[in-house]
């Protein structure tokens, strides 16, 4: 197994950050453009154990596997959401984001991947891979959050 945190400070509210997060397909998308749907399977009053069918399309390969909520929290001033996936029979995928409040309007937010192979072949490659993908994400959802503020600010 390996693991990946990131951490950035996104200059908006923590429920916009969460949005992107926790909100509907549309939103998702727009941090996650590979996901084609997220269709609830299981819900739970709680939200832990819940499952979602959901689907990814890389390139002209779709790939389609549950999604289930492994821990959730949703204060006001600190948010949660873990999340687990096997990938293809070939990779045990967990992701963690949580939010913290900083101020009114900046948010940390924390990013946690873990990859655990489940072939032989496939533990030097996960060994080995970098944090890019990671970093890469969290700059994504800075980005997102931050111009969708200014856009509902009419600054842009």
């Amino acid at each position: 197994m390996k693991s990946w945190t990131k951490d950035i400070v996104i200059e908006v509210p923590i429920e916009q950050v969460w949005n992107l997060l926790n909100g509907s397909l549309e939103d998702m998308q727009k941090i996650m453009p590979a996901v084609v749907a997220h269709e609830p399977v299981k819900l739970t009053d709680e939200k832990i154990g819940s499952i979602y069918l959901q689907r990814y399309r890389e390139g002209n390969r779709e790939q389609e596997y549950e999604v289930q909520t492994l821990d959730y929290i949703n204060d006001d001033f600190f948010k949660k959401l873990k999340v687990g996936f096997t990938l293809a029979k070939l990779f045990k995928i967990t992701a963690e984001y949580e939010l913290k409040s900083i101020e009114t309007n900046k948010t940390n937010f924390r990013y946690t991947t873990t990859n655990t192979p489940l072939k032989w072949f496939l533990k030097p490659l996960v060994k080995f891979a970098s944090d890019k993908v990671v970093v890469q994400f969290v700059e994504r959802v800075k980005k997102e959050a931050e111009q969708q503020a200014l856009q509902s600010s009419g600054q842009l």
